[in-house]
């Protein structure tokens, strides 16, 4: 009675709290473009890019400020014993100067007070203030574009992980499939050598090749714990929900392409990392005319006020002035040159770098080229080899049907229809993330996936 109790609880726990288990994992249905979305937004590695423009718009923002003028408040108090002062100036009254050096009480300082305020406003500063602006600018826009070249490959790595968890999926399918023919090889490869109609080492190949698929079988379910692992952290899924693709990948679909000397004229138009370059190399050169500008002198509108009292001896209000000034480091003739020679080096690396990184941006644009070329190329073979691997197997099981193959060459043909299938899948998805890396060498995206 007591056992019966128990089982019954036990069967209403288990009842009530299992729809809360089928929903722990949650099931997302994703499409490519949706993934490339989610994947730009929630980018920790963008919000790096965005702060890093910020920070250049700040700097132009700051070069601008150094044309307004400089504005200077400054008072002090001050607490003093009584001096002794000898004045050699007659002051007005009776007793004139004898009485003071004297010590007169009529003369006693012991506190002072003063307030000054300046302002200047730049005229001319050897064009360091214009070139300086100029650099800025030239700055900014290369970070905006260094942005850009990581937006591209944070686009091209969601591409990658995307298509990679839908070959881990494919491969699962594929491979549970050929697990249940397995299954039912050996199930009927059991009662044929029950009833004495097979060899005994027949069954215990299809028994082998059952459990080798079943290795396999776990490894592929590993392999796509860990692509659907990576894809939901690289997107900011919670972890555990089950993405369900939609985007499935068709043959007849794969693009064609222009030619390589195309692809070349974009990456030199749009290629992110190259133009960021040739923006620093402007800046270099604004570096420049920034160091030679200490060869002139600076010259400068200033105006002043100035305000104190001395008690018992003296009061200044309403003291303006406003004049211009002109000021020349004489040192700056033989400092100057060494600041310049530094300049026009980086200048020259800059130069050099660009140059190096047109080569390159060549090298890569020509092995994507190729790499999809390639991959179109797999893609026709490996169809071929699917519908001969397909007839192979159909052929070898009538044969073996009829006493005419051996069960060898019956699993070995299974064996390579399974890996025709996966190779044809595999190289489908293959030939559509090469042609998205394609775009990326030529610092384009994909005209599908752009908002």
């Amino acid at each position: 009675m007591n056992n019966s109790r128990f089982f019954s609880r036990s069967f209403f726990v288990a009842f009530f709290f299992m729809p809360h288990f089928l929903q722990a994992q949650e099931v997302k249905v994703l499409s490519l473009k949706e993934a490339i979305e989610l994947g730009l937004e929630n980018s920790k590695f963008l919000k790096v890019s965005d702060a890093a423009i910020k920070e250049a718009e700040a700097k132009v923002t700051e070069s601008r400020m150094h044309q307004l003028p400089d504005f200077k408040v400054s008072a002090a108090y001050m607490r003093m014993n009584t001096p002794s002062v000898d004045l050699k100036i007659p002051l007005g009254g009776q007793g004139g100067s004898d009485s003071i050096a004297k010590g007169g009480s009529s003369f006693e300082v012991n506190q002072m007070m003063y307030a000054m305020a300046n302002a200047s406003l730049p005229l001319f500063s050897g064009f360091k203030i214009h070139n300086g602006i100029q650099s800025a600018k030239y700055l900014k826009t290369a970070t905006e574009l260094d942005a850009q070249k990581d937006r591209l490959e944070l686009v091209q790595n969601t591409i990658a992980a995307y298509y990679n968890l839908y070959k881990a999926n494919k491969a699962v399918d594929l491979i549970e499939e050929n697990l249940k023919h397995s299954e039912s090889r050996v199930h009927d490869f059991e009662n044929l050598e029950k009833n004495g109609l097979l060899a005994r080492n027949d069954l215990l190949k299809a028994q082998l090749q059952k459990s080798n698929v079943e290795l396999t079988l776990s490894d592929a379910k590993s392999k796509r714990d860990i692509a659907q692992f990576n894809l939901n952290l690289q997107l900011s899924i919670k972890s555990g929900t089950i993405l369900q693709l939609d985007g499935l990948v068709d043959h007849s679909i794969l693009p064609k392409i222009t030619s390589l000397e195309e692809w070349q004229k974009l990456a030199h138009k749009h290629r992110a990392d190259f133009l960021s370059l040739q923006q620093k190399q402007l800046a270099a050169k604004e570096g420049i005319q920034i160091a030679k500008g200490d060869y002139f002198p600076s010259l400068a509108l200033t105006g002043g006020y100035v305000a104190g009292n001395i008690p018992n001896v003296v009061t200044i209000s309403n003291a303006l002035n406003i004049g211009v000034g002109l000021s020349y480091n004489l040192a700056a003739l033989y400092k100057t040159g060494s600041k310049v020679k530094a300049a026009k080096a980086r200048s020259e690396q800059i130069r050099w770098t660009l140059a190096n990184a047109g080569d390159r941006l060549k090298v890569e644009v020509f092995k994507a080229f190729e790499e999809y070329q390639e991959s179109l190329r797999k893609v026709s073979m490996y169809k071929i080899a699917v519908e001969q691997s397909d007839e192979n197997y159909r052929i070898t099981k009538n044969k073996y049907d009829n006493a005419l193959e051996t069960t060898t060459n019956l699993l070995e043909a299974d064996v390579a229809q399974l890996q025709a299938h996966l190779n044809f899948e595999f190289a489908k998805v293959d030939a559509l993330v090469a042609y998205n890396k394609l775009y990326e060498t030529a610092g384009l995206v994909n005209p599908d996936f752009e908002k």
